[in-house]
């Protein structure tokens, strides 16, 4: 079961992606911040076909195979393979985009105001992302709209919750 938590930057994706790990097993989650590749590739092709190649190899070979991006180093990490759980859990902006809506067992959607949200990722993150944070919002936005992610959602939910 293919489960993905899509929305924008700060939401709640994370925490969600931590609840649901925790009480369904067995079950794994990829973050899509291991899948960008830097700054300079977050929503572009190279995810997509990422997220494709994951998921093939799941349902072809009932394996999980990835390479994650190390931002600490800004390098590729040792590739992670292990056998797949009964749920995969696909986090973060770009999860839920079209190209593998086939795979997609349950779409979640999590929303926040963008003043939230962003200072939500300033304080998880530090003030070293905030210069990157316009583009990658910018990004972010066309990208949900373009891939109608929000529409497409079974379930949406409020990230709202407390600052």
């Amino acid at each position: 079961m293919v489960i993905t938590i899509d929305g924008p930057a700060g939401s709640g994706k994370t925490t969600l992606a931590q609840e649901l790990e925790s009480i369904l097993e067995p079950s794994y989650t990829i973050h899509m911040d291991d899948l960008f590749e830097g700054w300079q590739s977050t929503l572009t092709p190279t995810l997509t076909g990422k997220l494709s190649e994951i998921l093939t190899t799941i349902k072809l070979e009932n394996r999980i195979r990835f390479t994650p991006y190390s931002w600490l180093e800004s390098k590729l990490a040792p590739e992670i393979a292990r056998p797949a759980p009964k749920y995969l859990i696909l986090e973060g902006v770009g999860s839920g985009q079209s190209a593998i809506r086939d795979f997609i067992s349950l779409a979640l959607w999590i929303e926040v105001l963008p003043g939230i949200g962003l200072e939500r990722v300033i304080r998880r993150d530090g003030m070293a992302v905030a210069p990157f944070m316009p583009d990658f919002i910018a990004a972010q936005n066309i990208h949900f709209e373009k891939e109608a992610t929000k529409k497409s959602a079974d379930y949406r939910l409020s990230g709202q919750g407390t600052v």
